[in-house]
């Protein structure tokens, strides 16, 4: 942090569509199908029930947002990588830090992989582990 942080600068640098990403269910528009009112993965949101999902669909479609309001609403960490451009030391890095939010602060934390069909082998590998022990969420 800078002293230029202090301005509020960094939040109008943002993308538009970063700035108005809606922050809870009752602002996420479209998906009803699988947000609405008592359904399953809403249910299991509010509860702080949810393993690991894979949220599949174009670009636009809202994959973003609904893991970012799933960390929010249950109190979690959120990670985002890019499978094209992380390697397995950003995997190695983000798997320590999901363990150190369980161990030492009692919060989840959630994998936003993107392009994850583009893991190679080593990448999945080096993932699947913490996956297994339940260590974060992965929403892809």
């Amino acid at each position: 942090m800078d002293l230029f942080d202090f301005n509020g600068n960094a939040e109008g640098a943002k993308p538009l569509a970063e700035r108005m990403r809606a922050n809870n269910l009752n602002d996420f528009i479209g998906q009803t199908h699988i947000v609405a009112e008592g359904s399953l993965l809403r249910r299991a949101i509010s509860l702080d029930r949810l393993g690991s999902c894979i949220f599949w669909g174009p670009p636009g479609t809202g994959k973003t947002t609904l893991a970012n309001i799933i960390a929010q609403t249950t109190h979690g960490e959120f990670i985002r990588l890019n499978a094209v451009q992380a390697g397995v030391a950003d995997v190695k890095k983000a798997v320590a830090q999901a363990e150190d939010n369980l161990k030492l602060y009692g919060k989840r934390t959630y994998l936003m992989l993107d392009e994850c069909h583009r893991f190679s082998k080593t990448q999945s590998d080096s993932l699947l582990p913490a996956i297994e022990r339940v260590t974060y969420s992965v929403h892809a």
